[in-house]
């Protein structure tokens, strides 16, 4: 069972008030403290999918109040441990109450998975760096027809968190998300390109490795697993589990079959350059179409009404553009068969 402490700062003056209202929420333990003379701090142990409701409910009481905090913490561990029947005796009342429309599903809050999802769309040096490294890594393992090395590329995965912050945005209809990830997306991608297309000049390329002819053999199969592994990933982030994203960076590879491309495409081998590009295009697709679904299907809904409305038809629009293409991918698959 993960737990999280849940630390609220607020003035002095709200504290009968925000006792009140932590006191009536399904908790393990609540704590309140008085810091000075104005300023007091409620500490809450919960369960991991308890948080969100709460912090609604404090930003819903307390709105536009910059003296309030809200302080979310991991727990690795607490004594005495809780008890394991009480938990499910908690989450049985909760899913009576009338307002909780959206299941949770034992995720993380709605406010720790954008900051993950957001940190991980960040365009800064450290994520340029990633993308440089994991594209020599992946076009050596390539050229090497080295399973090992392009694993390690897949693990690094520097384009995976970009993707699931844009199905995340279309998800929310956060539009400054959307184009935060856009440009990370765009900028790794545009180096990724360059960068493989030159060494696919300087460096001798046997287009008859295994490695490379298994990234431009594309069939439905390919579809199949970009399928599950995208939703896999987008489960596991929901989760905090950061160590099944990894499989999942491994299962549907983005970086790999666009290095391909690249090398291919600097020696000349157009078709087989279109068919890796083609796999990679079919990775995106999935790794979004099944982001957006698996957080829907999850609860994340924005906290505002008018908010949720904006998310709807952003996600309408975004689902329609990743579902016709996928149809359009599975055309052509069964077309080039």
């Amino acid at each position: 069972m993960a737990l999280r402490l849940l630390q609220v700062i607020f003035p002095v003056m709200h504290k009968d008030e925000v006792e009140q209202l932590l006191h009536e929420q399904e908790s393990l333990q609540t704590w309140t403290v008085v810091l000075d003379e104005d300023l007091a701090s409620s500490s809450v142990l919960l369960m991991t999918e308890q948080t969100e409701k709460i912090t609604d409910l404090i930003s819903e009481r307390f709105p536009n109040q910059e003296e309030f905090r809200i302080v979310l913490f991991p727990v690795e561990a607490t004594i005495p441990a809780p008890d394991p029947q009480e938990d499910e005796g908690q989450k049985t009342a909760e899913s009576g109450q009338e307002g909780e429309a959206q299941p949770q599903f034992g995720r993380v809050s709605r406010e720790e998975l954008y900051n993950d999802v957001a940190d991980g769309a960040d365009l800064s040096i450290n994520y340029i760096l990633m993308v440089v490294l994991s594209t020599v890594v992946a076009a050596i393992g390539l050229l090497r027809n080295d399973v090992a090395v392009i694993i390690g590329a897949m693990v690094i995965a520097p384009l995976i968190k970009p993707n699931m912050a844009m199905a995340l945005a279309a998800t929310l209809g956060d539009l400054k998300l959307l184009g935060q990830a856009l440009r990370t997306n765009g900028v790794g991608l545009v180096i990724i390109v360059i960068l493989s297309i030159v060494m696919g000049l300087m460096i001798p390329i046997d287009p008859e490795a295994e490695q490379i002819v298994s990234r431009t053999d594309v069939g439905l199969e390919n579809i199949g697993l970009a399928l599950a592994a995208g939703s896999a990933g987008a489960l596991a982030i929901t989760m905090g589990v950061s160590t099944a994203l990894i499989g999942v960076m491994v299962a549907v590879a983005l970086l790999p079959p666009l290095v391909a491309a690249g090398l291919l495409a600097g020696k000349g081998l157009s078709f087989l350059a279109l068919n890796a590009l083609f796999l990679f295009l079919i990775n995106t697709i999935s790794v979004n179409l099944t982001g957006i679904a698996t957080f829907w299907f999850k609860g994340i809904r924005p906290r505002q009404w008018w908010e949720a409305e904006k998310a709807k038809r952003a996600m309408r629009i975004a689902v329609t553009v990743w579902v016709s293409l996928l149809v359009l991918a599975v055309v052509i698959v069964l077309l080039l068969r």
